[in-house]
């Protein structure tokens, strides 16, 4: 699939795969200078990018696990989604969870990026729905394994 890609910012990274089967990329800070982050503040950390998504498909922003259990550095959102009519900066919304400040580099691979499919939605009001063995059964009605 081929993504149109604008460089807003000379010194913008692309994003990229780190091994050969990676589903998703990762995102580059495009900073000037280190940022840092405090314990649970938050951050919009610039990439220098903006994308032109085919229509039909989005892009979703996630955290970096590494970053994330090694120094408390997530999304905000959890997952974010730019939508194909975006046309603006990327810019990764990010909080430190952990207890110790925390310093984004330049050019730090900061969050991944993954391209997806969607379908639209239509509504189907029902006065049924299928029976299932689960029902209506919600969190923890399977049980609790504690291998898990």
């Amino acid at each position: 699939m081929e993504v149109k890609v604008k460089k807003l910012n000379q010194g913008a990274t692309l994003p990229a795969y780190q091994t050969d089967q990676a589903a998703a990329m990762d995102i580059h800070a495009c900073l000037d200078m280190p940022m840092t982050l405090q314990p649970l503040e938050r951050a919009m950390v610039p990439t220098g990018l903006a994308f032109e998504i085919p229509e039909g498909y989005e892009m979703q922003i996630r955290a970096r696990s590494g970053l994330s259990i090694k120094h408390g550095i997530t999304m905000v959102n959890g997952i974010g989604t730019i939508d194909a009519d975006y046309r603006g900066e990327l810019n990764i919304l990010v909080i430190n969870l952990g207890q110790e400040a925390f310093e984004i580099e330049p050019d730090m691979r900061i969050a991944q990026l993954l391209v997806t499919k969607f379908e639209k939605i239509s509504w189907q009001i029902a006065e049924d729905l299928s029976e299932t063995t689960r029902g209506g059964g919600g969190f923890g009605s399977t049980g609790f394994d504690n291998k898990a």
